[in-house]
């Protein structure tokens, strides 16, 4: 017994013993047949892991940039694809062995060799670099690159793992280039901006850079709006690192929010043109022209000449691109006058009855006030119809300091119109405390004030709005809730019904008339300052306006820099231009019109 439990622990070792070994020459088995394997790819049959070889990669999806759009709904600026070539240096220069080697296997099979000499594999080689070259060429051709573009990207960005080939490509030449199956060349996931009103609205929409981040105008004041957020998306690359195949959705790209305009594009496309034709007609250095709805402070239509194409950015210059309407200052010269009389009628300071003396010079302390003619005694009425700078100083030194300087104030003057353009300007208003006699009799008739187009069209709404003043905006909206009045119901008509007469062939824009509608208006004629006083012969001629008078829905403002034709005053000049864009206006925008007498010339002209 004992014997035999004293055997037993043996046995069962030596079992053990076996066992073991056994499995360690298994393991040792596998490891050589592996180890044999892994020589035999990595050196025997690489070519065939370069071929073949797929790996999971992480790449980003180009976000949607947000639709700018007019207030019908119309696009004004819009993305579509358009990808862009990208070239890695580092792995282009590389030789792709996997195609060498294939090139190699059909050289021995050609010549019935087992083994290539090394002329041969240099000849081999050789042959492979003068394919990739007639590739490279054909690549040049199809990016429209001179000769010899690729090879000095590749010298100039020697070692860097990016470049650009070509920027914004259509999608079919894209596909032509992954067509080519070059290692290191991509296809990068972009979009292009596009404008479809070109010039028309080029000032107001801006445009965006080569990464399309909005760089100046409503692409720059709305970047954080209009731009989404880029998405990731796990895919399979094949050994020339192309996307092959689309695995997951790590996170999906969020388009930017379109942004809906108070423009209307009609309106915006009439401005223009007519603005155009004023600038080339009177010679012109530049020009701007606004379109508002008087009830809501809607902006629609703003243009400047000269302009520029957003599409087509070559050799584009910051003074091309300058918003005038919004960011550039003028003194108003006697477009202002209506205020004055609305302030001095609004304060009792005046009634329409009264009488003023205006003999062509008045003497204000040390200098003198001077008007264009010797009018006599003018009522308020014709002090406004033959634009009297004697009339209206006149009225402006009956007035508290305070309480007219306070009045130009309300209307904004000296204020930014806070439209969220960005650098639109606020003007200068003189300051009231100390102010001369002198000082106030000028700003009476526009002059020691600048303003832009847009504060000055937005200073009419209060008197075609029955003397409510609106904000102004570029955003699409019903209603103003920042409306202020300013001057009463009463007085805004009146000095309204004054304005009809500067229409009339007695006044001084008589060229501003529309058929079939009131117009109520006013001629600027302002000389311009420069850095030694103001010029004798450079000038701003503008006109500002509402219609119908009656009930006004429009208030458009025109302003021409620099006229040079002959003609310099404002009702000769800006009233024309006025004139074609509100009434086509009014007519775009079905707004009845208020002149019986003059609907048969109105209907006449619509009769083909």
């Amino acid at each position: 017994m004992l014997l035999t439990r004293g055997n037993r622990p043996r046995k069962q070792a030596d079992d053990f013993s076996g066992r073991r070994k056994f499995l360690l020459v298994f393991i040792m088995s596998c490891m050589v047949v592996l180890v044999g394997r892994a020589v035999h790819l990595q050196v025997f049959k690489k070519d065939f892991l370069q071929e073949h070889s797929r790996y999971v990669d992480t790449v980003s999806i180009s976000s949607y940039r947000g639709i700018i759009e007019d207030r019908n709904g119309e696009a004004l600026a819009i993305s579509s694809p358009a990808p862009s070539i990208t070239i890695n240096p580092k792995e282009f220069v590389k030789d792709d062995e996997s195609v060498i080697a294939l090139m190699e296997k059909k050289f021995k099979s050609e010549h019935g060799a087992e083994k290539l000499s090394e002329s041969q594999i240099q000849e081999v080689k050789s042959a492979y670099r003068q394919e990739k070259q007639i590739k490279i060429n054909e690549l040049e051709k199809l990016l429209d690159l001179p000769r010899g573009r690729v090879n000095a990207v590749l010298d100039e960005k020697k070692g860097k793992g990016f470049a650009y080939l070509a920027k914004k490509v259509s999608p079919g030449l894209a596909e032509q280039v992954k067509d080519l199956k070059f290692a290191g060349v991509d296809i990068l996931r972009e979009f292009k901006r596009f404008y479809p009103s070109g010039e028309v609205a080029a000032h107001l929409l801006g445009f965006t850079d080569a990464a399309d981040v909005g760089q100046v105008g409503l692409e720059k004041s709305y970047e954080a709006m209009l731009k989404g957020a880029d998405g990731k998306k796990r895919v399979i690359k094949d050994g020339l690192h192309q996307v092959i195949a689309d695995v997951e959705s790590v996170a999906s790209p969020i388009p930017g929010k379109n942004l809906e305009l108070s423009i209307d594009q009609r309106i915006q496309y009439l401005a223009y043109r007519e603005l155009q034709n004023a600038v080339r007609v009177n010679k012109a250095k530049a020009g701007a022209l606004v379109v508002l709805d008087s009830k809501t402070g809607e902006i629609l239509a703003a243009v400047n000449q000269p302009s520029f194409n957003p599409n087509s950015k070559a050799d584009l210059k910051e003074i091309l691109y300058r918003n005038r309407a919004f960011t550039e200052v003028f003194e108003p010269g006697s477009t202002v006058k209506p205020f004055v009389v609305a302030a001095a009628l609004e304060g009792g300071y005046i009634r329409p009855s009264d009488r003023f003396v205006t003999d062509g010079v008045f003497p204000v302390g040390s200098n003198i006030v001077r008007d264009t003619h010797n009018y006599g005694i003018l009522d308020v009425e014709g002090v406004i119809k033959k634009s009297s700078n004697i009339g209206v100083a006149k009225m402006a030194l009956k007035m508290p300091v305070d309480y007219f300087c306070g009045t130009y104030k309300k209307l904004g003057f000296g204020d930014s119109p806070a439209t969220g353009f960005p650098g639109e300007a606020s003007g200068r208003m003189s300051v009231a405390k100390r102010m001369r006699d002198f000082d106030r009799a000028i700003l009476a008739y526009g002059y020691g004030l600048n303003m832009s187009a847009i504060q000055l069209a937005r200073s009419y709404t209060a008197l075609a709005d029955d003397g409510i003043l609106h904000s102004v905006s570029l955003l699409k909206r019903d209603e103003d809730i920042d409306a202020q009045r300013v001057f009463s119901q009463k007085t805004a008509k009146t000095v309204r019904t004054m304005m009809e007469t500067v229409i009339s062939k007695e006044g001084t824009a008589y060229e501003a008339r529309v058929d079939g509608y009131r117009v109520a208006g006013k001629t600027g004629t302002a000389k311009k300052a420069g850095a030694h006083g103001y010029s004798a012969n450079s000038y701003f001629a503008v006109f500002a306006g509402l219609a119908p008078a009656s009930n006004p829905r429009l208030v458009v403002v025109v302003m021409i820099d620099e006229p040079s034709a002959g003609q310099y005053y404002g009702g000769l000049v800006a009233a024309p231009a006025f004139s074609k864009v509100m009434g086509g206006a009014l007519r775009l925008l079905g707004v009845t019109p208020d002149q019986e007498n003059t609907m048969p010339i109105l209907l006449a002209r619509k009769t083909p």
